[in-house]
């Protein structure tokens, strides 16, 4: 069976990821299956730059198929922040619910709609081929308060006016086709059927 790994220690993305690539017939591995203890600085400006380094640097380590994803939330009422420091928002150590009150906080004062997208940039890369790179975005609206409590980061105060729902009110399933990661893997998942046929 043809293997891939999937370039992150975060247990929320690992578990989409999985869902997403489940149907693909490979076998899906993570760092710790693997015993690889890297972490990846995330010294990009763009979701492209730190998809591309977590992929090579993972790929490199390990010579596998490697997917490697960044993503943000963009805000329009904060010129697009907290964007590609989404997961830094709060600072060094910060908890996801202490990214989201930080969020919210900041937010007080919007009315609504406050639009905002989820955006995710998939790297693949693979020994000895071109590395390539795959979008997907997901349009919505920052909620006033939390609601659900699936999903993970900021999918509690993502709502979805087209399904009254935060993304952490939806089932998984649902949830991976709409996402901006789901999108993204979507996108990628004819090359990564090339590279691994």
């Amino acid at each position: 069976m043809k293997s891939i790994l999937l370039a992150s220690n975060n247990a929320g993305k690992q578990r989409e990821l999985l869902a997403l690539l489940g149907d693909l017939g490979l076998e899906i591995l993570t760092p710790a299956a693997l015993g690889l203890d890297l972490e990846v600085a995330e010294t990009g400006t763009t979701y492209v730059e730190n998809a591309v380094l977590k992929a090579e640097a993972f790929g490199a380590h390990s010579g596998l198929v490697t997917l490697a994803d960044d993503s943000g939330l963009e805000v329009d009422a904060l010129d697009g922040a907290p964007g590609v420091y989404a997961a830094r928002y709060a600072g060094p150590g910060a908890t996801d619910a202490m990214r989201r009150a930080k969020l919210l906080a900041a937010l007080a004062q919007v009315p609504a709609p406050r639009t905002a997208r989820f955006r995710a940039v998939v790297a693949v890369y693979a020994p000895g081929c071109p590395l390539e790179t795959f979008e997907g975005v997901c349009e919505g609206e920052i909620a006033f308060a939390e609601r659900g409590a699936g999903g993970f980061g900021y999918d509690p105060i993502f709502y979805l006016p087209e399904r009254g729902a935060t993304m952490a009110e939806l089932p998984e399933s649902l949830k991976n086709t709409l996402s901006h990661r789901g999108r993204a893997v979507a996108a990628a998942r004819p090359h990564l059927a090339r590279l691994l046929r």
